[in-house]
């Protein structure tokens, strides 16, 4: 029998660049209120959010994810043609194929990289970024831009008024690239198909294409399921995140948690006991949820707004659809 070579990558890997890219239109809960019997006060009490972007058709899931990437790519000091390996999270892509990724690499001009989608709704980028970590140290790409993208809006039903406030747009990217000691941890990652259901979309695209339904599909979910699974089940696997790192919410500086609500996030924050020194993201309130692209952008946004400083020792964790989960801790570029 043949005797394989090994793979000769780095013995560990690192996120080396992030960026983010918003929509230009900021859309305040008084517009959501048009369409569904709420109020602000409601929206803002059972959510936290007070604003969100939504995308104009020429901000489009790869023109957003064109801008987040580049951004991404001059923060880590490096080219186009450096990136061998691009993995997109998102489940608002309409085109089943080709994957969106190939066309934003082409985009970039990034050359021939390895280039594929995946759908792990809100857990998306943990997944992504944990493909490219082992990329990265098994040899297969030296450089992985890694991104998480959303036009949420054109999947929300604006007479739901269990969903209508919440979702947003954006895309947010990072760099994984190599390094000489552990800068991104083991990944605790699962998923519970048996509650599927709590969060989905309310019907296949065949049924609006053959005309059994009128309405276009949506996302729908069942708000206390969620809640109660989020903050109850993600804490014990942000847990488990911090366990396999080998540290103690103690020695945390930053918690990035994927931002589906306000509630949801100070709940795990108490249930972990997390130290008033950790930074906790809190980009909701004026981004609204945008799935995959969620913990990128906060990432950013703490990084660019100086909340987080490079070095910081990161909790991430997403959350979703699924139901899905990723958590792992980071250095933060």
């Amino acid at each position: 029998m043949a005797k394989i070579k090994p793979s000769k990558g780095s013995p560990y890997a690192r996120i080396m660049g992030v960026g983010g890219y918003r929509p230009t239109r900021v859309v305040p809960n008084e517009v959501i209120l048009e369409t569904i019997d709420s109020s602000d006060e409601w929206i803002r009490s059972r959510s936290g959010i007070a604003t969100r972007h939504w995308a104009s058709p020429e901000e489009t899931v790869t023109a957003m994810s064109v801008e987040a990437a580049g951004k991404a790519i001059a923060d880590a000091g490096l080219t186009p043609k450096d990136i061998d390996g691009v993995v997109v999270a998102t489940v608002s892509h309409f085109k089943q194929t080709p994957a969106v990724a190939t066309e934003i690499a082409d985009k970039l001009g990034t050359g021939k990289p390895a280039a594929f989608d995946i759908s792990a709704g809100c857990a998306g980028f943990g997944y992504g970024l944990t493909l490219a970590k082992g990329m990265v140290t098994d040899g297969s790409a030296s450089h992985v831009l890694v991104i998480g993208v959303e036009r949420l809006s054109d999947l929300t039903d604006l007479e739901d008024r269990a969903t209508a406030f919440l979702f947003g747009d954006g895309a947010g990217a990072v760099i994984v690239g190599p390094a000489k000691e552990p800068m991104i941890g083991p990944t605790v990652w699962g998923s519970e198909g048996d509650k599927s259901g709590t969060i989905t979309q309310t019907v296949p695209w065949t049924d609006y294409r053959d005309g059994t339904v009128e309405r276009f599909p949506a996302i729908m979910q069942e708000g206390q399921a969620v809640f109660r699974w989020a903050v109850f089940e993600m804490a014990k696997v942000a847990q488990q995140a911090l366990d396999a790192a080998g540290i103690s919410a103690s020695d945390l500086d930053v918690f990035i948690p994927h931002q589906a609500n306000m509630r949801i996030i100070d709940s795990m924050v108490k249930t972990l006991k997390l130290p008033d020194h950790v930074t906790v993201a809190r980009d909701v309130e004026t981004t609204g949820n945008t799935s995959a692209a969620s913990i990128p952008l906060a990432m950013e946004r703490l990084l660019a707004t100086g909340q987080a400083k490079s070095g910081d020792t990161a909790l991430v964790i997403g959350f979703g659809a699924g139901l899905v989960y990723a958590a792992t801790v980071v250095t933060l570029p």
